[in-house]
């Protein structure tokens, strides 16, 4: 068990007899009356975000998450399927459970996060930086790099995102999958 104090963005606790992770929370102590906790709890089974109010002191349950390292293989009908980096068993996992899956290529390393007392795999984690090849984006001009415009662009998983003008055709360029927008040219 538990309590509001222990709180911290990324706990996973049971609430309304499901599973929900931390997104942020913020103790409030009013000048009249008692101290309470506001927070932002994302739902691990619909990744829905919700929020509710903790009266201060209360004791929640603490959910039990083990994060275990997987490779993803490839895409079907059934969803995604991911390897074990160690056992070599192979989860599938629903789209919506993937954070940025459009991301995702063959081989790609990915942290899966398990319920520890139900062994269910609850979402995936990318890394947060990946290198990615360009494979069509309009021609750029040489020497474009003083403004900040953007074009589109397509990615070898099949994504666009939008790069900035002085990004090619077959350049390799990193992407933050938290935003899914480009961070840099890969040299």
């Amino acid at each position: 068990m538990a309590t509001t104090a222990d709180f911290r963005n990324g706990m996973c606790i049971e609430f309304n007899n499901d599973l929900y992770s931390i997104v942020e929370f913020q103790h409030v102590k009013p000048g009249k009356g008692a101290a309470f906790v506001r927070t932002k709890l994302r739902n691990l089974n619909t990744g829905r975000v919700i929020e509710n109010t903790f009266n201060s002191g209360v004791s929640v349950t603490q959910a039990r998450i083990e994060k275990r390292p997987h490779q993803f293989l490839y895409k079907d009908e059934l969803g995604y399927n991911f390897m074990d980096s160690e056992t070599f068993e192979q989860v599938t996992l629903e789209e919506k459970q993937i954070q940025g899956y459009e991301f995702l290529k063959d081989g790609q390393a990915v942290d899966i996060f398990f319920h520890a007392e139900t062994e269910k795999a609850l979402n995936c984690e990318l890394p947060p930086f990946v290198e990615l090849m360009v494979t069509y984006t309009e021609p750029g001009m040489k020497g474009d790099t003083a403004t900040r415009t953007l074009k589109p662009a397509t990615l070898e998983t099949g994504a666009t995102i939008n790069v900035p003008l002085f990004v090619d055709q077959d350049t390799l360029i990193k992407v933050d999958t938290r935003t899914g927008e480009y961070s840099e040219r890969v040299k």
